[in-house]
């Protein structure tokens, strides 16, 4: 790791991509956790495809990328999530469909652009090596809204993430916090398509606070863990990537992946010590 480190020291766009990461995970932390919380990976797997739409209409029209993906994945959450309370048992076939027609209207638009733009495949991948420091201003400005939110209304959603008829019976607007929660994903989708892209964005928004969760019992200290655990993973696989000249979405995903399992299979193996201790004690009693 030697030679990351050094070049890590001289060139720009590692330094840029070290910083992407960091507040990509940021983010991620935050909202990955009440994703997990809430049990809505699916809903933010139909945002986070939905946004190739707002990407491919932004190529098309030729204004800013991000600015699309901000733009379509805030209009896909808020219609996801209307779906969502609206459709009953309908809900995943709709949503399903929201996913892939969000897909469809953005391969059109792309299509219809002239010319090849390289934007796309690093919008579907990530291409974390060509974050630009605009990039990296517009990141924070994101993550400072998050934070804002989160702090503002962390009660609130806390009490909707766990227990909505709880939170109703507290006189809370449960409607428009599971809406505002779901912009918050839409927002985090935005912060972590420069980082995995919009194909492994949910693995990386779920499996660092799923691992987390395996070891803190509090939504503010798993969200706490959950961004240093995805912070140090996807540092490894950018690293790894550099060294060994790999896509680092994929390397950071799989290493997310690996610890879950790992950090799963410990869990149990430590819950099952533990029933064979209590029942031990109990029959030499």
């Amino acid at each position: 790791m030697t030679d990351f480190l050094h070049a890590l020291a001289q060139y720009g766009f590692l330094q840029n991509a070290l910083g992407a990461i960091l507040l990509a995970n940021l983010g991620c932390g935050i909202v990955g956790s009440y994703v997990v919380v809430k049990r809505i990976g699916f809903l933010a797997g139909g945002i986070a495809h939905a946004v190739l739409g707002g990407v491919g209409a932004a190529l098309y029209f030729g204004f800013d990328t991000t600015l699309g993906a901000l733009l379509s994945a805030v209009a896909s959450a808020l219609l996801i999530g209307w779906v969502s309370l609206r459709a009953g048992e309908h809900e995943d076939t709709l949503i399903g469909a929201l996913w892939t027609v969000g897909m469809a209207v953005g391969i059109l638009f792309i299509s219809a652009t002239p010319g090849y733009n390289a934007d796309l495949m690093a919008y579907l991948f990530g291409n974390i090596l060509m974050v630009r420091d605009s990039d990296l201003w517009l990141m924070t400005l994101l993550d400072l809204v998050l934070i804002g939110i989160v702090v503002g209304f962390y009660d609130a959603l806390l009490a909707v993430s766990f227990d909505e008829e709880f939170a109703r019976l507290r006189g809370l607007p449960v409607t428009f916090l599971y809406l505002l929660l779901l912009c918050l994903v839409a927002v985090t989708v935005v912060l972590l398509i420069r980082v995995v892209g919009l194909i492994l964005v949910i693995a990386l928004l779920t499996l660092p606070a799923a691992t987390a969760g395996h070891y803190v019992h509090t939504l503010g200290r798993m969200m706490a863990l959950a961004a240093t655990i995805g912070l140090v993973i996807s540092s490894l696989g950018l690293a790894l990537s550099y060294h060994y000249d790999l896509p680092t979405g994929a390397v950071i995903i799989l290493a997310a992946a690996l610890l879950y399992l790992v950090s799963m299979l410990l869990t149990r193996l430590a819950q099952q010590r533990r029933a064979r201790a209590a029942g031990g004690g109990q029959g030499s009693g």
